[in-house]
């Protein structure tokens, strides 16, 4: 009898071990979000189950769309306006600590270059951005949410 209660505590304590161990690598994203901040932007997310790594990397990543157009030097959209769009994949990376098996923290996305060049005495300007497309991708252990809407 007494040696079946040992062997039984004995299971017990490696189920118990091995359930908390499965649970501290887990990691799942609690929340994601965007928001733009000027023309930039902002992908804020919290991150747990990431147990005992100390360091983790992320990248946020989003499709950008931007419509300029020639301004004059008066500020002024001329009447036979040249415009371009330009439709690019926009990124930023970084790593962060892990406290107490979460991660909170953001990353800051900026728009693609213009690639409209403009007559002489006319200012390739931004008339319009927007971002689609948009993920948080944990790079460490090969986990992303993505992020609906326009923004």
């Amino acid at each position: 009898m007494r040696r079946s209660i040992i062997v039984g505590a004995a299971v017990f304590m490696t189920l118990l071990m091995g359930s908390t161990a499965a649970m501290a690598a887990s990691p799942h994203f609690i929340n994601a979000s965007a928001a733009r901040s000027g023309d930039n932007l902002v992908v804020s997310w919290k991150e747990a189950g990431l147990g005992d790594n100390l360091r983790i990397d992320y990248t946020a990543s989003a499709t950008a769309t931007r419509v300029d157009s020639c301004v004059n030097n008066g500020q002024n959209i001329p009447a036979d306006p040249k415009k371009t769009t330009t439709q690019a994949p926009v990124t930023a990376s970084g790593d962060f600590a892990v406290k107490n098996g979460q991660v909170t923290a953001s990353l800051t996305l900026s728009p693609p270059a213009t690639t409209l060049s403009c007559p002489k005495g006319q200012t390739a300007t931004l008339i319009s951005l927007s971002y689609t497309d948009v993920r948080i991708t944990d790079d460490t252990n090969g986990i992303f949410r993505d992020i609906p809407g326009t923004f």
